[in-house]
């Protein structure tokens, strides 16, 4: 059986407690090989600074190693911050990319600094940054146009290519935008749903076509955490859930292992907090995630789902990719 609509998988480069940035770029060249042999259509990884547990900061770089080491798969950011960058920057890096796969990559754009006010001072760009997004998203997509006369300033590489360009989102403000200028757009629901729903139904009400996207096309993003029983899921699932509280107690680190008994280690106010920013995430046995998965779909009607899940042992991460693939398509146990 085909799957309903494409899957694709959203990648932090872990750097799991005990370990190294160097193991989590094997584990993470492994998990996109694996992610392409099970179908997954895209392979994205996001910019993070400052942040001991992510290794993805240099994310055009990482992505480069990635596409090297696939053969087919969509490799490409979820996403560039780009209040971090000049526009132009932007544009020759994922230009050089492209140059490099042709066909493979794919550049999603967040107006968030992707870190905090001192590190952002530190990246030379400051969180106002934000305020420009939507003009610094029309430059970049003005550096992948083909070179008109007279242009003094061009992307080398970059002019001329095609590199679709997605707008990332958390609230209505990337929804808004991506309607306005005709483009996909990505909503982070793995870890900021409140908006989810209203997002969507902007950006299909006001989407305006373009020469890139003729129709809306939306992609929502779903924590998933299987195994083969769901205890196990369940326990795996204390991994993530240990890393948003202790970023909610200003405790940032390495990924931690998981743990017994989560009930234990958070307080309600914790657990609430927890459990309303991973509203969006299907834990379980391979049933579970069969469930869970079409239940999503049917619900929200994304065109596209981006499954992320952050499990401390790769092996169990791997498993859980095979299973999540496996109840996306309606197939059997991994």
């Amino acid at each position: 059986m085909s799957p309903p609509i494409p899957y694709s998988l959203l990648d932090l480069a872990p750097v799991c407690e005990g370990g190294t940035a160097a193991q989590a770029f094997a584990n993470t060249l492994d998990l996109a090989r694996h992610a392409e042999a099970l179908g997954y259509t895209r392979f994205w990884l996001a910019e993070h600074h400052n942040m001991p547990g992510i290794a993805s900061a240099a994310t055009a770089v990482l992505i480069g190693h990635v596409a090297a080491g696939t053969s087919s798969i969509r490799v490409g950011a979820g996403g560039v911050m780009l209040p971090n960058s000049a526009p132009l920057q932007v544009a020759e890096q994922f230009g050089t990319l492209a140059a490099l796969f042709p066909g493979r990559i794919d550049l999603g754009l967040g107006r968030a600094p992707g870190t905090d006010q001192a590190t952002a001072r530190a990246l030379r760009r400051y969180h106002d940054g934000a305020e420009a997004f939507p003009q610094d998203v029309q430059e970049l997509l003005h550096y992948f146009q083909p070179v008109q006369p007279g242009q003094a300033v061009q992307a080398v590489p970059g002019a001329g290519l095609e590199v679709p360009v997605w707008i990332l989102g958390s609230s209505l403000f990337g929804a808004r935008l991506a309607a306005a200028l005709g483009l996909p757009y990505a909503f982070a629901s793995h870890f900021a749903p409140a908006a989810m729903t209203e997002a969507l139904a902007i950006y299909h009400r006001d989407f305006r076509p373009s020469a890139q996207l003729r129709q809306p096309y939306a992609m929502l993003a779903l924590n998933v955490v299987g195994a083969d029983t769901r205890a196990e899921a369940r326990r795996l699932f204390t991994t993530l859930q240990q890393t948003f509280v202790r970023l909610r107690r200003g405790e940032v680190g390495l990924v931690p292992p998981p743990i017994d008994d989560i009930e234990a280690f958070w307080s309600p106010a914790e657990k609430a907090m927890v459990e309303q920013a991973l509203a969006c995430s299907v834990v379980g046995d391979a049933a579970d995630l069969r469930e869970g998965i079409a239940a999503f779909i049917d619900r929200h009607r994304p065109d596209e789902l981006m499954l992320t899940g952050n499990i401390f042992d790769h092996a169990a991460r791997l498993h859980s990719f095979a299973l999540a693939s496996n109840a996306f398509a309606g197939g059997g146990p991994a």
